[in-house]
């Protein structure tokens, strides 16, 4: 079983309570069409559990297959400076067949932040370690593709479909936390 050897830190992208009693980490690459069709479905299973989750996104693009993704995880990164991290990530998603520098400077602008700033950003690399941070992380916990996701730190091998997580997770809630 692999386990998460990243631990969580103040540089994490992190939905719901801190105390929550399931922890839900995923890698993900925003060019990967499994984690763009993942994406509505974890927010179903945030919905579902409430205040007894967190989830944990962090960047694993896979530059190889994917030229976009590298660039779409640092504009999300100049977003989360500007305090629309999850804004950003949820509109690369939504329009992920359009996903080029085109598409990226849009999202920014209707963010209203500025898209010369995330241009220059780009071109200097400013959100370049934070990104091979969280990749570096994937790869010491075992991850090989996207998305991979693990539950209070264990390696979830089954797949990204609701039953699949809710059942995880539930797994991961004490019995007294079952919902």
């Amino acid at each position: 079983m692999s386990t998460l050897q990243a631990p969580l830190t103040q540089r994490d992208h992190v939905l719901g309570p801190g105390n929550a009693r399931v922890t839900l980490v995923e890698y993900g690459d925003y060019e990967c069409p499994h984690c763009a069709a993942a994406n509505p479905v974890v927010k179903l299973v945030l919905k579902h559990f409430g205040n007894s989750i967190q989830f944990v996104f962090r960047h694993f693009p896979l530059s190889q297959v994917h030229p976009n993704a590298q660039p779409a995880a640092e504009s999300a990164e100049f977003c989360a400076a500007h305090g629309y991290f999850w804004e950003m990530h949820d509109s690369i998603y939504e329009n992920q067949n359009e996903l080029g520098l085109p598409l990226l400077f849009a999202l920014v602008s209707a963010l209203g932040l500025s898209e010369a700033e995330l241009r220059e950003a780009l071109v200097n690399g400013t959100f370049e370690e934070k990104v091979k941070h969280d990749f570096l992380g994937g790869v010491r916990s075992g991850v090989k593709g996207t998305p991979t996701f693990f539950i209070n730190d264990s390696r979830h091998h089954g797949s990204y479909s609701y039953s699949d997580l809710v059942l995880a997770v539930e797994a991961n809630l004490p019995s007294r936390m079952l919902l």
